[in-house]
């Protein structure tokens, strides 16, 4: 059993002078370095929490910026396109004109070679026509 004497008393003050001793050379340093170290995680999680949304609006950014070079480079593109559509159709005009003009004028050149040919082809059928009445009469006409 438990006795209710001076001891019990010499004990609490025995107990009160450690937890004072413990208090100042142990749990204080102890919750100190506790704190720190808590307040340090803390204020790395903030840190981190801050480049992650500088991250992330800097991506944002540059997808933005990508987008619009996209839809820039697309319209050049289709510009570019276009410009080259309208340089084919004037170059298929001029060269068919020109070959229009050069058929018309190889047209014109065989016509008159032909009128030429029809000439000279008339004027020897004539001379034959004679050579030949003369060798069948067997005179000269």
């Amino acid at each position: 059993m438990i006795k209710l004497d001076w001891t019990l008393f010499l004990q609490f003050v025995n107990f009160m002078v450690l937890m004072a001793v413990l208090n100042a050379l142990l749990f204080k340093p102890l919750r100190t370095a506790l704190r720190q170290r808590r307040e340090a995680i803390e204020g790395s999680k903030l840190t981190v929490e801050d480049l992650e949304e500088q991250i992330q609006a800097q991506i944002a950014r540059y997808e933005a910026q990508l987008q619009e070079a996209k839809q820039e480079g697309s319209q050049v593109r289709a510009e570019l396109r276009k410009q080259a559509q309208n340089e084919e159709a004037k170059i298929l005009v001029t060269a068919n004109q020109q070959a229009t003009k050069n058929l018309n004028s190889i047209k014109e050149q065989i016509t008159a070679e032909a009128e030429t040919a029809r000439q000279s082809l008339r004027s020897e059928t004539e001379t034959l026509a004679r050579e030949i009445a003369g060798k069948v009469l067997g005179r000269t006409v």
